[in-house]
């Protein structure tokens, strides 16, 4: 078998490799949340045994799925929920804050953000540039970081119950002494203080020395917070009173995204009261 020949096997081996795996996991997510015993995967899928489970480890260093401790069973990981969120446009709440967003970095002429908790971490869903030709590079659409860590991080962990809020601050003490060598137990604790007391939520140049931002969180109709808005800027451009013009500006575009969201699910459920 010449060079080429072997490279195109090679290819379409790895091509049919990548199908099954991605079949896979589409048989994990139609299960609704429910883990899936590999049993049944292996009879919908028709592969054999090894192979399932050879895909689903492959699945699982990925993160896209995670398996059941005691049954065994397998469901969806958490990076298939940060994948689906980057990728829903039907209803969802970037779908209603766009409009928002790109409201704050005109008005501001800084870069927006728009995030979500996904358990003890924040995830940017959305970043959105201004005018000013010096920009911020502290986060982009799809990163994530510890709650508390950033103005949107600590906007959704200051709105969060005191218990809620001390257990993630615990859970996540050994990523911020490895990774995040500003932050600490103590300070995050400080900030929640300090960000109720105010409003929104402010980001010193904790993450980033000179990237200063002020954030915001937003609330679903029923109260529960499920994510935030940020904007951030050169330190330089962070002084106390404009931090305080910011901060209108996104009390007025939060206020906007929960009316809209408020009004669609009115509109998707026609029946509740």
């Amino acid at each position: 078998m010449d060079t080429a020949t072997q490279h195109r096997d090679a290819e379409s081996g790895g091509a049919q490799s990548v199908d099954r795996a991605l079949g896979l996991l589409s048989l994990v997510a139609r299960a609704g949340g429910k883990p899936v015993p590999i049993g049944a995967l292996v009879e919908q899928s028709g592969l054999s045994r090894p192979t399932v489970r050879r895909m689903l480890l492959a699945l699982m260093r990925a993160g896209l799925v995670e398996q059941d401790d005691v049954t065994r069973s397998y469901a969806l990981g958490p990076e298939s929920y940060v994948i689906g969120l980057m990728a829903s446009r039907r209803f969802n709440l970037l779908d209603v804050s766009m409009d928002s967003l790109m409201a704050l970095s005109a008005e501001s002429g800084d870069t927006s953000f728009l995030s979500v908790r996904r358990g003890n971490q924040s995830v940017c869903l959305h970043r959105e540039d201004g005018a000013f030709p010096i920009r911020t590079q502290a986060l982009q659409a799809g990163e994530r970081h510890p709650l508390g860590v950033g103005a949107g991080g600590m906007a959704i962990l200051a709105c969060l119950p005191d218990a809620e809020a001390g257990e993630i601050i615990a859970e996540n003490a050994a990523i911020l002494a490895r990774d995040y060598p500003n932050y600490s137990p103590d300070l995050l604790h400080r900030h929640i203080g300090e960000t109720r007391a105010r409003g929104w939520a402010l980001n010193p140049g904790l993450y980033l020395a000179n990237s200063w931002a002020v954030g915001m969180a937003l609330h679903a109709p029923d109260g529960q917070v499920i994510g935030a808005l940020s904007i951030a800027a050169l330190d330089s451009r962070m002084q106390p009173e404009r931090q305080r013009e910011l901060a209108a500006l996104m009390t007025r575009e939060a206020r906007a995204v929960e009316h809209k969201l408020s009004r669609r699910l009115n509109f998707e459920n026609p029946c509740t009261p």
